[in-house]
């Protein structure tokens, strides 16, 4: 019920914003380009954290991050409505992550920027890493599924600025590790999961800042194509990637981007 509320109240918010002034084609465009999702306004990241209250369900917690006018919207209202892609995986045949990860990208919930994210890469690794199985080696993914999701959601939103380790990539390291079925004390699995982790961190932080969730989400899961594949000898589907959402971005790197429509 309580998720029930918050996507509501989110849904509200959103439109209040789309729908709050029309005085110029500008106004309509930076409204558009996902900033605060109350106002449309610049985020700005502080260098300590903040007492501040989520906008949406009042809820009170320390945070380096809100926009110009002050408003701050928590990780659990700003992904509200993600549980949607536990059907959505269940239902995909998909042996391209990439294209998972474009239709998880395009539901509502989803914004240009966000820890969503970190969920939707290791989910999309995930459902085109078990369509790629014989069926008698396929994975339970009623519990897959969900434990990929609950520790997604542990990775804070600005991990990539605050903690030096951007959430996509973390994702492909949950990933490999419940398809591994890696603990603390394993062996192999917990080199190889820490590996993944490195290799895609590698590929984001070589195509240097500012942040861009998209960009760094496909490079995530390209590297982990790649590392599966070499590691576990299972071959997903590996497409070019052209960015669609560039024009959402206030801070696009543009063609210094592997995936600009630029190009």
């Amino acid at each position: 019920m309580k998720r029930i509320v918050t996507t509501l109240l989110c849904c509200v918010a959103l439109l209040a914003a789309a729908c709050g002034t029309g005085e110029s084609k500008q106004q309509e465009t930076t409204m558009i380009n996902e900033e605060c999702l109350i106002c449309g306004a610049p985020l700005e990241y502080l260098a300590q954290d903040t007492l501040m209250e989520c906008v949406l369900c009042h809820k009170q917690e320390p945070s380096k991050t809100r926009c110009r006018e002050g408003h701050y919207v928590c990780n659990e209202c700003h992904t509200a409505g993600m549980d949607s892609i536990i059907v959505l995986c269940l239902n995909e045949t998909s042996r391209n992550p990439i294209e998972v990860l474009e239709k998880m990208m395009s539901q509502p919930f989803c914004h240009m920027h966000g820890p969503e994210h970190h969920v939707l890469v290791g989910a999309a690794l995930l459902t085109a890493y078990n369509n790629c199985l014989p069926d008698s080696a396929r994975l339970d993914m009623t519990t897959a599924l969900p434990e990929v999701m609950s520790r997604g959601r542990q990775v804070p939103g600005g991990a990539c600025g605050y903690m030096g380790a951007c959430g996509a990539s973390i994702s492909t390291g949950i990933f490999m590790s419940v398809v591994t079925r890696n603990t603390p004390l394993s062996t192999d699995s917990w080199r190889l999961c820490n590996l993944m982790t490195a290799r895609a961190l590698e590929q984001v932080a070589l195509n240097g800042g500012p942040r861009c969730c998209k960009r760094d989400s496909y490079l995530s899961i390209l590297t982990a194509i790649d590392f599966v594949k070499e590691n576990l000898g299972v071959e997903m589907e590996k497409p070019e990637v052209h960015c669609t959402r560039s024009r959402y971005n206030n801070q696009c790197i543009g063609k210094q981007c592997p995936f600009s429509p630029q190009q």
